[in-house]
């Protein structure tokens, strides 16, 4: 599976951005899809999650501002509403395998988030 993420960008505090991430090759393998974000000085962490059943879960700081949905098997989007200064970060798109002891997990280049204050 290759990842590739779109959509970073430059924002004001309380504007939006949506991160989209497309996947190619076997994604029909992917049992979580995710986003995680690096902020400057600080360890990766997640962001949100979906399942392949929909189950959808959420870090605390971005409940309520921030959707991850997927219309389609081979994509995920990250719609980040309500932006602040503290959402800045490298976003990182990232899949989970149904069988881990077959398959690896993936991660995408990431892209960047700037927000302004």
């Amino acid at each position: 599976v290759q990842l590739q993420a779109f959509g970073g960008g430059l924002v004001q505090a309380g504007g939006f951005l949506r991160l989209s991430c497309v996947a190619s090759g076997n994604f029909f393998s992917v049992k979580t899809w995710g986003w995680y974000r690096q902020p400057p000085g600080k360890e990766r962490e997640v962001v949100a999650t979906i399942s392949r059943n929909g189950d959808m879960n959420y870090v605390d700081s971005v409940k309520g501002r921030f959707i991850i949905s997927r219309d389609n098997p081979y994509s995920v989007d990250l719609q980040m509403n309500s932006l602040r200064p503290e959402d800045r970060a490298v976003y990182y798109c990232h899949t989970y395998p149904l069988c881990p002891h077959y398959d690896p997990e993936y991660w995408g280049r990431g892209t960047q988030v700037t927000v302004s204050s």
